[in-house]
Parts: C-alpha cells; structure tokens; sequence
C-alpha cells in the first residue's frame, strides 16, 4: 500500500478551483443506541477532548460510558430529531447551501462550498479528497466555532493537516482560527434577540450559555474562557444591556473534574430562586441549533428553572440559516479569501464583494 494517496488522474490540468470546507462538531446518523455508540467512541477517543492518558480512560471508555451513556443520549436525541435528520446536520447543510449561493453571487471566481464533520460523516478526509478531485488547489478551512478552543478549533484543525500528510500532491491551505470577536458575528447575534424580543417581549434576565470545557485547559492557555467573555460582553454592548440583566455560564459539564463556572444549571437554579419571573436563554458558542440547545437548555434548562420556582423560560434558537449570520459569514470567507480571489477576470479592478469591512477581528 502507498504511503501517500494516489492522486485523481490527471490532477495537474484540471482547472485551479478554491475550495472553501465548513467544519462542524459532528453528530450520531440516527437517534438509536447503537449509531450514537459510534459516534460517541470516535468523540471521546480524541485526546485533545478528554485529556486523561489513554491508558486510564480506555477502561473507562469501553467498560463504562459507551455501556451506559449511548442509550440516554439516544433518548435525548430522539426528542429533539427534526424529519429532515439531526438538527447539527441539517442547519450546516443548509448553511452551505446558502453561503455557496452568497458567494456565488459576489464573488467571479471558481469557487466550491462544502462541509465537513470532524465526528461522524462526512468526514473531513472524504471532503478533502472530494474538493481536490474538483480541481481544488486552494482550501480554506472555515471551522464553525466562533470561540477557538483546543478540543474543538484544534482537533478539527488536526484532522485537516492529517490529511495534509497523506497527500502526494498538496493543496495551500488556510484556516480561519476564530471570529469572537467579528463585527458581523455579533451583529449577527444581536439581530436574532431584537428579532426574538419583537415578537414575544423582553426578559428579566438574558443568561449567555456557553459549551463548558475543564477548568485545567484554561490553567494550561487556552484561550476559549476569554473569548467567551468578550463575545458576551461585546453582544451586551450591542443590545445596551446593563450588568444586571445578563449573565454569562457555562453548559454541558462531563465528569467529576472542576470545568469553567458558573455553571448553567446553578445560574438556572438560582434565578428560580429568586422567583424570576421570566428568563430568556441563548447559546452564541453554536451557530446551528443541536442536541446541547434544543434538549440541554430548552428542554432540561426549563425544567431546572421551574423546578426551582421561575416562571418562564425561553429558548433564543441559534444563528442557523439566518439572513443576518449567512451574510456575516459571506463576509468572514471572503476577507479570509483575499489574496486568492482579489481581483475581476478582467484582471483590472478589485472586485467591489471584497471591499468589506474587517469588523473587530477576522
């Protein structure tokens, strides 16, 4: 066997195309035991998700959580499964779709728009392949997490170049590390609360959720816990909220180790407590509605409130399909494509798409 891929044939004289690869986390093909075993093993097989010597937490993994994790989740899923499939999946898909469509329109170059799961299908490996037997010698890589983190950006990043090193002939690849902090992003977020709030009023509080990660990444330099802050901090500004009427915290905790506090279900708790007449819920770490907003917070989130004594709690859905974050993240690609497509065919002027603003990070 090679020890490097076997190029399409004829690869040299196809015409130069750019390819640009969304990336999201993944998710199980179906909400049964067994296709959410196989995506959980593959999940909590990579190190850079669980940091704990393989010789520790193979025991664990194979004797005790997919034993009993895989049916629970398989519950959960089912109640949040959408006719079309897995939310995670069907928004990514219809987000290329639309940003293909985007692009199409404003920028004059040969472009291919797709997507990839780190976890599960399709995978980053098949996608790859599939956009450089189209001609691809230009990538880049846009992975769907607005805040960098090691066990999401990172491992996604890992995957990519991995298939970089299998590669006989390689394609020049550029990747989009983060976008916190992108002017359009934010706008993006802040558009689907005003549009939220128009139709069903205001809250008392606005809690700011975002996906939990170990306290120890943060002590070892990840950077994820900040950015969460200035995301927070920067969509407060934009809605003019005060301190009092948001707080930020953090979901999905695994295990017994200390991860990123406050924790969701405690703000939840707590707010219940006080008799919190209305509570409304958003999640900016995901930018398409998936098993950690639809079932974590709307279903479980509003359980824990009331159990507590709240009165009402609304789910804001994430970014999806929206006009607002479809164009925000048009924008994000084509700056990140500057170079590569920077001028007409004509070969004259710079083309008018790519004179954009650069927002407040790229």
């Amino acid at each position: 066997m090679p020890r490097y891929a076997t190029e399409p044939t004829h690869a040299n004289s196809i015409s130069s195309h750019i390819g640009v690869l969304l990336i999201n986390l993944g998710t199980p093909e179906a909400p049964t035991r067994e296709a959410v075993r196989v995506y959980l093993k593959e999940f909590l097989s990579d190190p850079r998700v669980v940091e704990i010597p393989r010789i520790l937490w193979w025991p664990i993994l194979n004797l005790f959580v997919l034993r009993t994790r895989p049916k629970k989740s398989a519950a959960r899923y089912a109640q949040i499964w959408m006719p079309e499939g897995s939310p995670l999946k069907v928004y990514t898909e219809r987000q290329t779709t639309l940003l293909r469509g985007y692009l199409g329109e404003r920028l004059r170059a040969p472009l291919v728009v797709d997507y990839a799961m780190r976890y599960g299908k399709p995978s980053i490996r098949e996608k790859l392949a599939a956009l450089k037997a189209q001609g691809c010698n230009r990538i880049l890589l846009v992975p769907l997490y607005p805040q960098y983190s090691s066990s999401t950006t990172a491992t996604a990043l890992d995957a990519a170049y991995a298939e970089l090193g299998r590669m006989r002939t390689q394609p020049e690849m550029r990747a989009i590390r983060d976008f916190h902090d992108d002017q359009g992003y934010v706008a993006a977020l802040a558009a689907s609360v005003r549009s939220y709030w128009e139709k069903r009023g205001r809250p008392d509080v606005l809690v700011i959720s975002f996906h939990g990660v170990p306290q120890r990444t943060m002590d070892m330099g990840d950077p994820y816990h900040l950015q969460c802050q200035t995301s927070a901090r920067l969509l407060a500004a934009e809605l003019g909220l005060q301190d009092h009427q948001y707080s930020i915290s953090f979901q999905s905790r695994f295990g017994r180790a200390k991860w990123l506090q406050p924790y969701t279900a405690d703000v939840l708790a707590d707010l219940g407590h006080r008799k919190t007449g209305r509570v409304d819920v958003m999640c900016p770490g995901f930018v398409a509605d998936c098993l950690e907003t639809l079932e974590e917070i709307a279903i479980e989130g509003k359980g824990i409130f009331h159990s507590a004594g709240g009165g009402e709690l609304r789910f804001i859905p994430c970014l999806n399909d929206s006009h607002p974050w479809i164009a925000a993240l048009a924008d994000l690609t084509a700056r990140n494509l500057l170079g590569w497509i920077d001028r007409s065919p004509a070969g004259s002027e710079p083309h008018p798409s790519l004179a954009v603003s650069t927002g407040m990070g790229a």
